[in-house]
């Protein structure tokens, strides 16, 4: 089977990517701090190691409000483009919108459920978790507790 290659890029083209290999993991985030960062009222997330990440052109500017976590964006149009969390350990997270073909990434499960605006209304089957979806490094603490 040949390695899955998937491209990104920004709103203005400054900033592209490739990701190589298949993601590990993808979910919708209704997470406050996601949503206020992102700018929608709700975003999916797309997980790859570090190392399946690879720029190929320009340098995104990196953001922190959270003790850890690193958030990406072009800095000539301001798309999002990732997320990092050190208490996540060798994972990385692409925005959906930042990449060049979203409909090739079904979510897999709901973050931040209890969070999730009370007007949208999902029909999918798919797990609803009340705060991370994956198993995140305590000692980081919860983002929620900032």
């Amino acid at each position: 089977m040949e390695n899955r290659i998937e491209t990104g890029s920004c709103f203005c083209g400054a900033i592209a990517a490739e990701m190589h290999g298949e993601p590990f993991w993808i979910c919708y985030d209704h997470d406050d701090d996601c949503r206020r960062a992102i700018g929608s009222l709700v975003n999916v997330w797309v997980g790859y190691r570090t190392d399946q990440f690879r720029l190929t052109r320009g340098m995104p500017k990196s953001f922190s409000k959270t003790k850890g976590v690193a958030r990406t964006f072009c800095p000539e149009c301001g798309t999002s483009i990732s997320y990092l969390d050190e208490g996540l350990s060798n994972e990385l997270y692409v925005t959906i919108g930042f990449l060049d073909r979203p409909a090739g990434f079904r979510p897999q499960a709901h973050a931040y459920w209890q969070m999730k605006l009370p007007w949208i209304e999902l029909a999918n089957d798919l797990p609803h978790v009340d705060g991370y979806c994956r198993k995140r490094d305590p000692s980081f603490g919860d983002p929620v507790d900032r």
